[in-house]
C-alpha cells in the first residue's frame, strides 16, 4: 500500500512558495518550500515550473511512494498574482494541464491567510505587506475580493506605496515645497546620506536600488510615533484604508452587524504598530461593533490546506488534526 494525498496545498507568494501534503485523515505528511510565484515577469509555464521543483520536494519526502493512480487528490493552490477572477481560472487551467491532481481550485493567496485564521469560512481578511488587499468569505460560497492591482483599482497604502508617499513628502519638505516634516532627515539618514536630494539621485541612478525602499516603511512608523504629523498623517490614512476596505467586504457579505473576525495580515500588519493597529480596532468598532480584530499567525499554506479539506468535504475532526499540527 501506498501514501494516498487528500489535498495538495500550495502557499505561492511573490518571494517563496510553500507546499503541504495533506492525509484524508488531515495527517502533514510531508512539506516543501520553493522560489517565488510570478507569471507576470517570467510567464505562466515558468512560474509553473517553480511549483513542480517544490512539488517533486514535497513527493520525495513522503514515507513511501504514492499509492496509485488518482491517489492524489485535490489540489488547493493560493497564489500570488491571482488578482482577478481571470487569472484564478487560467492558471486553474494551467495547473489541470499539469495533472497534479484530480481537481483543481485557484484562488489569491489573500484567501490562504484568511482561512488559516478561522476556524470555518467566514470572516474577513485584510493583508498589507508590499501591497494592500482584503478579501471576505462565508460558508455558503460567497466572496468579497477587490481587483488590489494597484492605484488603477483605487488602492492606497502597502509598504511600497508607504515609502514612496513618505519620500514624496520629505523631497517637498526639503525643498521648500511642503510642509516641514522630519522624514525629510531621517529617510536619507537611514542610508547614510545627509540630504533627500541625495536620496534621491542614489535612488534615481541605482547607487540604492529600489527595491531597498520598502526599508522606509518602518522608519515611516517610528516616525509617527516620536510625533511627527506628516508621518502621522499617512499612518492615520492607513488605518482609514484598511478599515474601509474592512467594512465594505462585510457589507458585501451580510457580516457588518454580525460577530464576524476581522483578519490582519502582511508584513506591515503583522509588526503590530500600536499607532497603526490600535487605531484600525478604534475605527473599525464605529463601523463594525461586533467585528473581532486580531492579526493572522498562523501560516498560509495551513489555509490554502483548509480550503482544499472545505473542498474535499472533510470531517471537522479533520480540520482540527490539521490545524493542531500548525499550532
Amino acid at each position: 500500500m501506498g501514501v494516498n494525498v487528500s489535498v495538495v496545498a500550495v502557499d505561492a507568494g511573490n518571494s517563496k512558495t510553500d507546499v503541504a501534503l495533506i492525509g484524508a485523515d488531515g495527517t502533514v505528511l510531508s512539506t516543501a518550500r520553493g522560489g517565488g510565484f510570478q507569471p507576470p515577469y517570467v510567464g505562466v509555464e515558468a512560474a509553473l515550473d517553480v511549483l513542480a521543483g517544490a512539488l517533486d520536494e514535497a513527493f520525495a519526502a513522503l514515507p513511501g511512494p504514492v499509492g496509485s493512480v488518482g491517489s492524489v487528490g485535490h489540489v488547493s493552490a493560493c497564489l500570488a498574482n491571482a488578482d482577478l477572477p481571470v487569472e484564478e481560472a487560467e492558471l486553474a487551467e494551467a495547473l489541470e494541464a499539469r495533472g497534479w491532481g484530480t481537481s483543481v481550485q485557484v484562488r489569491n493567496d489573500t484567501f490562504a491567510i484568511l482561512r488559516a485564521g478561522v476556524d470555518e469560512p467566514r470572516g474577513v481578511a485584510v493583508v498589507c505587506g508590499a501591497g494592500i488587499n482584503c478579501v471576505g468569505m462565508v460558508p455558503d460560497g460567497r466572496t468579497a475580493r477587490f481587483p488590489a492591482i494597484g492605484r488603477i483599482s483605487g488602492d492606497w497604502g502597502g509598504g511600497a506605496g508607504l515609502a514612496e508617499e513618505a519620500l514624496w513628502f520629505a523631497a517637498r519638505a526639503e525643498d521648500g515645497r511642503g510642509e516641514p516634516t522630519e522624514l525629510a532627515r531621517v529617510l536619507p539618514g537611514h542610508f547614510g546620506l545627509d540630504s533627500m536630494y541625495a536620496l534621491i539621485e542614489a535612488l534615481h541612478r541605482g547607487t540604492i536600488p529600489l527595491t531597498r525602499r520598502h526599508e522606509l516603511t518602518p522608519v515611516l512608523f517610528t516616525t509617527a510615533v516620536a510625533g511627527d504629523p506628516v508621518a502621522g498623517a499617512l499612518v492615520e490614512r492607513l488605518a482609514q484604508e484598511v478599515v474601509a476596505m474592512a467594512s465594505v467586504a462585510l457589507t458585501r457579505l451580510g457580516l457588518l452587524e454580525e460577530e464576524a473576525p476581522v483578519l490582519l495580515g502582511g508584513s506591515v500588519l503583522a509588526a503590530r504598530h500600536p499607532q497603526l493597529n490600535d487605531r484600525i480596532a478604534e475605527l473599525l468598532s464605529a463601523r463594525a461593533p461586533k467585528a473581532v480584530v486580531r492579526v493572522v499567525s498562523e501560516p498560509p499554506v495551513l489555509g490554502a490546506a483548509l480550503l482544499g479539506l472545505d473542498v474535499t468535504g472533510a470531517a471537522p475532526e479533520v480540520h482540527r488534526r490539521l490545524r493542531e499540527q500548525y499550532a
